[in-house]
This record gives C-alpha cells, sequence and structure tokens, in this order.
C-alpha cells in the first residue's frame, strides 16, 4: 500500500518539487546530487539533504577513482575483445584517462556547486506561487512533468539498451573476456553522462515554459489594445484560455503599467534562475562535451578505420558487430550533446521573442506612463539576457553542432592519414615502399 501510495503521489505533482520527484530521485541514486523531495506537515514540497545522497557521491568518486587506477595498472579493458592494433590501444588508453578525469571531475562539482540546486527549485516555486498568478497565470505541473518524465525515460532507457546489448555482444563470444572492473571503467562515463543531460535538460525546461508564459502575457496585453477591449470592470475574466504548460486569465481590473512593471520582475526571476542553473551545470557541460567530443572522434575513427579498409583486424567479432557496437555508443553521445543544446536553445529562443513583443507594444501605446515602462523594461532586456556557457569558453547553443563537425572532419582526416602512414598500419615492420624493395633485391640476387 505504501508503494502504490508512492506512486499516486509521484504520478500528481501539485507544485515545482513534486513536479521534479522522479528526476530528483533518479539523480539522488546516480550519484549526481544529495537531496530528495519531501512534504512538510502542512502539504508544501521542499528539498531536504539525504545523508544516503552525501554517502553515495563520495563513495562513488572513490570507486570510480580507484577502479580506473586498477584498470590502468592491469591494462584492463574491454577494448581488447575488439582490435589488437598498437594505435587503437593508445587510442583507448586515452579514452580511459578522458572517462577517469571527466567522470570524477563531474562528481566534484556537482558535490561542490550542490546548493545551487536548492536555490533555483525556490527561485521557480517564488514565479509559480507569487510572481505569475499576479498577472493573471496559473502554472500546470502535470504537462510539465510528463516533459521531464519522457526525457528522462528516452535517456535511461537508450543508455541501458545500449550497456545491455553490448554485454550481451561480448558474452555470446567464447573467446571474449571482460571483468567487472573493466566493465565500471568502461560504462561508468555513460552513466554520470546520461544523469546529468537529463537533470540539466528538466532544469532548462522549467525555464523555457516560464519565458512562455511572460510573453503570452505581453501578447495578450497587446491583443486587449488592438481589440480596445480594455476597459475597467469590477471582476475578472477567468478561463480566457488554456495552454499546454499553464493557463491564462486576463485581470482587466490592473492598471497596463502595473502588469507591464510585474512582468519586468518575472523576467528578472526568470534571468536570476538561468544564471543560477548555468552556474550550477556550467563545468558539468563542459566536461560532457570534452568526452563525448572524444568519444565521437575515436568511434567515428573505428567505423570508418575498419569501413575502409584501413584495418586488418584480427578481432574476435564480426566487421558488422563491430561497427554497430561503436556507431551505437557514437549515436549514444550525440544524443546527449543534442538534448543539452536543443533545451539550452529553445529557453534562449524564447527569451529572444520577449524584446519583439515589448517594443511591439510601445508601438502601440498612446500612454506615456505605459510607454515610459515599456522604455525601462526594453533596457533590462537589453542588460539582462540569458545564456548558458561551458565554463565561459563556448555557449550552448545550435552553433556547436557547427564547432563539432568541423573540428571532428579535422582529427578524422588526421587520424586516417596516421594509419596510411603506420607500418603496415601496425602489424608489420615496415612500409609498404620498403618491402617492394626488399623483394626486388633478393629477386636480384
Amino acid at each position: 500500500m505504501w508503494f502504490l501510495k508512492r506512486i499516486v503521489q509521484m504520478s500528481r505533482p501539485y507544485d515545482v518539487y513534486s513536479c521534479y520527484r522522479v528526476t530528483i530521485i533518479l539523480a539522488l541514486l546516480l550519484g549526481i546530487v544529495p537531496y530528495k523531495v519531501t512534504t512538510s506537515s502542512d502539504g508544501k514540497g521542499m528539498l531536504t539533504p539525504s545523508h544516503f545522497g552525501y554517502m553515495n557521491m563520495i563513495a562513488r568518486m572513490c570507486l570510480y577513482f580507484g577502479n580506473f587506477l586498477y584498470c590502468l595498472s592491469n591494462q584492463e579493458t574491454l577494448l581488447t575483445n575488439f582490435f589488437p592494433t598498437e594505435i587503437s590501444n593508445v587510442i583507448d588508453g586515452l579514452q580511459k584517462i578522458n572517462g577517469m578525469i571527466g567522470v570524477f571531475t563531474i562528481l566534484v562539482f556537482s558535490f561542490n556547486k550542490r546548493k545551487n540546486i536548492p536555490k533555483l527549485l525556490a527561485i521557480f516555486d517564488r514565479l509559480e506561487k507569487g510572481a505569475f498568478p499576479r498577472v493573471g497565470v496559473a502554472l500546470h505541473q502535470h504537462p510539465a512533468a510528463r516533459k521531464m518524465n519522457h526525457l528522462v525515460l528516452f535517456l535511461t532507457g537508450t543508455m541501458a539498451l545500449y550497456i545491455g546489448c553490448s554485454f550481451v555482444l561480448i558474452s555470446f563470444r567464447d573467446a571474449a573476456k571482460f571483468g567487472i572492473s573493466s566493465a565500471i571503467s568502461y560504462f561508468s562515463p555513460h552513466i554520470i553522462v546520461c544523469a546529468v543531460c537529463f537533470l540539466t535538460g528538466n532544469l532548462i525546461l522549467k525555464i523555457r515554459i516560464y519565458f512562455c508564459a511572460l510573453n503570452k502575457v505581453l501578447k495578450n496585453l497587446a491583443h486587449q489594445w488592438d481589440s480596445r477591449s480594455l476597459k475597467a470592470v469590477n471582476q475578472k475574466q477567468r478561463s480566457l484560455q488554456c495552454l499546454d504548460s499553464f493557463s491564462m486569465y486576463t485581470i482587466v481590473t490592473k492598471d497596463p503599467a502595473e502588469i507591464i512593471q510585474e512582468s519586468m520582475e518575472i523576467h528578472h526571476l526568470i534571468c536570476e534562475a538561468a544564471a543560477t542553473a548555468n552556474k550550477y551545470f556550467t563545468y558539468q557541460l563542459l566536461t560532457i562535451i570534452s568526452i563525448a567530443f572524444l568519444i565521437i572522434v575515436f568511434d567515428a575513427y573505428y567505423v570508418l578505420e575498419t569501413l575502409l579498409g584501413k584495418s586488418k583486424r584480427e578481432s574476435k567479432f564480426k566487421t558488422v558487430e563491430f561497427v554497430t557496437f561503436f556507431s551505437c555508443q557514437m549515436i549514444l553521445y550525440l544524443i546527449a550533446i543534442i538534448s543539452i543544446v536543443e533545451g539550452s536553445n529553445r529557453a534562449i529562443k524564447k527569451s529572444e521573442k520577449t524584446g519583439g513583443i515589448v517594443h511591439s507594444l510601445m508601438n502601440k501605446t498612446k500612454s506615456a506612463e505605459v510607454k515610459e515602462k515599456l522604455q525601462q523594461f526594453s533596457m533590462q532586456l537589453m542588460h539582462l539576457k540569458i545564456n548558458f556557457t561551458a565554463a565561459g569558453l563556448f555557449n550552448i547553443d545550435r552553433t556547436l553542432y557547427f564547432t563539432i563537425s568541423g573540428a571532428l572532419t579535422t582529427y578524422l582526416i588526421i587520424l586516417l592519414q596516421f594509419t596510411s602512414n603506420s607500418p603496415n598500419n601496425g602489424y608489420g615492420n615496415g612500409y609498404p615502399c620498403c618491402e617492394n624493395y626488399n623483394n626486388i633485391t633478393n629477386h636480384t640476387l
């Protein structure tokens, strides 16, 4: 009965904290956040520290770091089942070191920046319970929770499917072998990257919803001016329109200047929430994108090297199995990058629409007081913008696709040329031209 009651509570979110319940629980279990969602005696949700969460984070840092060191010292890795070439073994070592540093960095910064999570959810709660109701917006938790749970299910399901199929693929080979330490070393970056991706995506999702609601408030004000329906009445007209993540009712008893002032306060709170979110995951995103880029480069190199016939593999796996394994891993990290970039890019685009709506209102208004408020709002929009960066080195938006594509092409060409110029691709003692020279000399003698 207790379990069924918990399932019902999780399926019926009533505030910001209960909306993030599934996300926080999975992030807690995977060692990303040390908090849990609880309910106070008066029925309000809150985020409280978890002793299990702290111990889990510390234990995972020790486990991953110690396991990586053990695998490095014993040269134990899953990839020895796939290729024996020297260059591939060197790349495997680099990939292992990259994973060790990346996982440890993500966990350390998640622990160090953990206080930003309660602060961010407190801003969300303040927006939904105080700021938006004053301008006639009621936020719905069910649509937002459904989108969050879909993202969690998609990312975790994709990751679990890849890991499960990888174990099946390797275990079906009699000559193949792997240990628990090598499996943890190889798959732990996948798990950590997945956890950070769905946590980041779900935090940015709320910010995007808030910008949509703010833009709708301003558009509704413009629509009233267009229809000349802005008149003083004694009651509120409710249920004007219903949208997916929020519903609106027009508060016509309020002065337009007052609505614009409150919209400015809402915009300031949303930007503060975006800055807090970026402060929390900026270094984690830099680490994830670095890990993903290197793994994509290495996997694409393995696949192209095999398909182009540049590597005479003596692997236990057929070409189709080899290509499928590394192609799926590459797709897994591409999905991680896309989920991060698309979430932040959509939030940024929604925020950019606010400026156009404000300037449209400025052209329509006849009141000097309202025009002054709109000019103040325009100045605020100019100096207060949201952006998501990876430690300030580059922006997390769609321009990142072009940057990654260009760098990926460059490194692949370098690696393939290096393979072509290597002595018999790692299997011989000399270059093909030297072998031809020796053959001619022996024939002459």
